[in-house]
């Protein structure tokens, strides 16, 4: 009698042993092509990675003999797969426009063009066009900068983390630094105000309540010991209710009676009024200088619309303090998101145009209709593509600005909801999985047993469109 796992059996699938997988040097051989294009070493590598894969599945009796014959495909595919980039472009569904986790602002066309120019060339990162001589990184932004807020001065660093935690230390070190209990922030990653005061070696000294700081609060703390007093912008959350704070007005004369420089950390910070769009507003750096501060620290990658970077603009004496730091080369900005940043900043110099140059204004901006007709001309394909287990209609949504960047702050949006028809959750985390092992990964949320895709990021449809063959196959 046949075993039933013999190949003599006509439509039966025999099982491979051990002694049936081909040597290294055999399989290498059989994949000539692949090496010539990729070397040795990453082939060999894979290769070798399959076969013991392969052969604790022989020994286990679940290696089927016909995979054997697709082995240089299989490897093919291996070293394809390992070198896929870990960092991939997605589709941003998920309502949020500035999205920390997703990478936050959107970097314009002028500023993608500046860094590949720059990048595939020597340039003046640090060398003195006019003299000839070792320049300053400092100098190739800081005029714009001091231009677009009335600063005296300016610097940046990697992030806005970093210039906290940089002009606390050069300001405060060894010194006592004053903060509204108010203020006493945590951001993403359990980045939180308390800790980076002793990160930089000053010693915090909280005034007034949660909910409520008046200035005889800062004037009755400040000692001889006092290094710096800081304002923090609440960015990231809000109190309601019974609540008052000390402004940087009425801040600033406090401080500098006392000779003590003011540093206010806007967190999010816009360079623009943002209300003329009508968006909510943010406080500026300029409002804050012209208000007293000596030092105001913002980021560059939330509402600025530029990369990652912490940016300090102020007074010289408080910004070459902070500058001369030693601190200060351990957090500067590389070429590449300087490049960036350069290219971003000269945007607001035609603040008209803003809109039309600057990707997370555009998003921001975006007409609810125009949304909404997205939705209605998506609904038919998304529909196909997840029938029958799942039915899909457009929806009113409510987008957020940022996770922390006026977080609390909603815009009408549009989208699609779609909806199991069995009424299971994990039905609907099987879609959101085969959403994201697309090609280019769309992220979406689920919310109320609805997994909503959000259209306010989509601007190219296409690039979601085009994906709907491969969902269809993924969920069949």
């Amino acid at each position: 009698m046949t075993a039933p796992d013999e190949s003599v059996v006509h439509g039966s699938k025999a099982k491979a042993v051990p002694k049936d997988l081909p040597a290294l040097d055999r399989l290498l051989r059989d994949c000539a092509p692949l090496l010539a294009e990729h070397g040795h070493t990453l082939v060999a590598r894979e290769a070798r990675a399959l076969l013991d894969g392969l052969r604790q599945r022989a020994i286990a009796g679940t290696l089927a003999q016909a995979e054997l014959s697709a082995l240089p495909q299989t490897l093919a595919a291996r070293v394809q797969a390992r070198l896929q980039p870990r960092l991939r472009a997605v589709l941003n569904l998920t309502g949020t426009v500035i999205h920390t986790n997703l990478g936050r602002a959107l970097l314009a066309d002028a500023a993608l063009q500046q860094v590949m120019a720059l990048m595939a060339s020597p340039n003046n990162l640090e060398f003195d066009l006019d003299a000839g001589a070792r320049g300053d990184r400092d100098e190739l932004i800081e005029a714009l900068l001091c231009e677009l807020t009335g600063a005296e001065a300016a610097t940046v660093v990697n992030n806005n983390a970093a210039a906290v935690l940089l002009g606390i230390a050069a300001l405060a070190g060894g010194r006592e630094a004053i903060v509204s209990r108010g203020e006493l922030v945590e951001i993403g990653g359990h980045f939180r105000m308390p800790d980076v005061m002793s990160a930089a070696g000053a010693t915090l000294v909280e005034v007034g309540t949660t909910n409520r700081t008046h200035p005889r609060d800062y004037e009755q703390a400040i000692t001889p010991r006092t290094g710096l007093i800081v304002k923090v912008h609440t960015s990231n959350y809000q109190v309601q209710g019974f609540t008052a704070a000390v402004d940087e007005a009425t801040l600033a004369p406090i401080a500098h009676a006392a000779g003590l420089p003011l540093m206010s950390d806007l967190g999010s910070g816009a360079l623009v009024d943002l209300s003329r769009w009508g968006l909510p507003a943010e406080p500026l750096p300029q409002a804050m200088l012209a208000a007293g501060c000596d030092v105001v620290t913002f980021s560059g990658d939330k509402l600025l619309g530029g990369p990652q970077a912490g940016l300090i603009v102020g007074s010289k004496a408080a910004v070459g303090r902070i500058r001369k730091f030693p601190m200060k080369r351990a957090l500067r900005l590389s070429k590449l998101p300087l490049a960036a940043l350069e290219a971003t900043l000269r945007l607001y110099l035609r603040p008209e145009r803003l809109v039309q140059d600057l990707p997370t204004l555009c998003l921001l901006t975006r007409p609810q209709e125009q949304i909404a007709q997205l939705a209605q001309r998506l609904l038919p394909d998304v529909s196909a593509a997840v029938a029958p287990r799942f039915s899909v209609e457009t929806v009113a949504l409510q987008s957020q600005i940022g996770s922390g960047s006026l977080p609390v702050e909603r815009l009408p949006s549009a989208g699609l909801a779609i909806t199991a028809v069995d009424g299971r959750g994990r039905t609907l985390e099987a879609l959101a999985a085969a959403l994201r092992g697309l090609p280019r990964p769309v992220i979406g949320r689920i919310h109320e047993d609805r997994l909503l895709l959000d259209l306010r990021c989509l601007d190219e449809p296409a690039l979601l469109s085009s994906q709907l063959p491969s969902l269809r196959e993924a969920l069949a």
